[in-house]
């Protein structure tokens, strides 16, 4: 695979898989452009990604936002060869306790973010380009307290494949990589106080026998954005290591 003098926007790269994913890129030779809502996590995460890669402060949901992404974008490079739409974040929230902030929350950042992410990107995109959405295993077998969250992937499927219809004849592909467990930075802050204990339990249900790193999350997204992928459409390939399986 190589992405040599692509252009390629990673959203939410400034750490976890986004920054996996951009580094993967950038060392295949594409131009990268991440997106991040805090300016010094974004300012710090192109300095460590080094080389031909550049940020942009954006939130995924705004759409105001979006639009002066996508105007740097065509200004500087006048084309898009592959959007990695991975912006977006989960909680752990009970049925009893799920608020509407929270609920909102989650659809306006793993949902809305997503559709207008891609929409927008579009008319940057021509033949041979590709969609990759960072979906997440939640969408078949949520946990305790991920409904909501594994709803909002579940939306994602049913609406990229409605999507691969609406642009039918443009040689555009749209997949969706889902992850399982994958151990960044943010895994333990996220599975909160027995953080240990689940580890080891979904290390358990993996036919490999451990959570997955970001930099093979980040390959098997390279995969699925490549010319190696040329004929993969619609597609939800999951990278968990076999746990969805059990």
């Amino acid at each position: 695979m190589s992405f040599s003098q692509k252009v390629a926007v990673v959203t939410g790269g400034t750490s976890g898989i986004g920054l996996a994913v951009a580094q993967e890129l950038a060392s295949q030779g594409a131009k990268v452009i991440i997106t991040g809502r805090n300016a010094a996590k974004l300012n710090a995460a192109v300095e460590t990604l080094g080389g031909d890669v550049e940020g942009v402060q954006a939130e995924a949901s705004d759409l105001a936002d979006l639009d002066r992404l996508y105007g740097h974008v065509k200004a500087k490079h006048g084309r898009l060869d592959l959007l990695v739409a991975n912006a977006g974040a989960g909680e752990v929230v009970p049925l009893a306790s799920i608020t509407e902030m929270h609920f909102d929350r989650a659809f306006d950042g793993n949902v809305k973010g997503v559709t207008f992410s891609v929409q927008k990107a579009l008319p940057l995109m021509g033949a041979g380009s590709a969609i990759v959405i960072i979906g997440s295993t939640s969408s078949i077998q949520p946990g305790p307290g991920l409904s909501v969250y594994g709803g909002t992937k579940a939306a994602l499927r049913a609406m990229v494949r409605g999507w691969v219809m609406d642009i039918k004849g443009s040689g555009i592909r749209i997949n969706i990589l889902s992850p399982g467990p994958t151990d960044t930075a943010s895994l333990r802050p996220f599975l909160g106080d027995k953080a240990e204990e689940a580890i080891a339990y979904l290390s358990d249900r993996s036919t490999i026998g451990r959570i997955g790193q970001p930099e093979e999350i980040a390959r098997a997204v390279a995969f699925l954005g490549s010319d190696a992928a040329s004929y993969i459409n619609g597609a939800e390939l999951f990278a968990d290591g076999g746990a969805s399986q059990v």
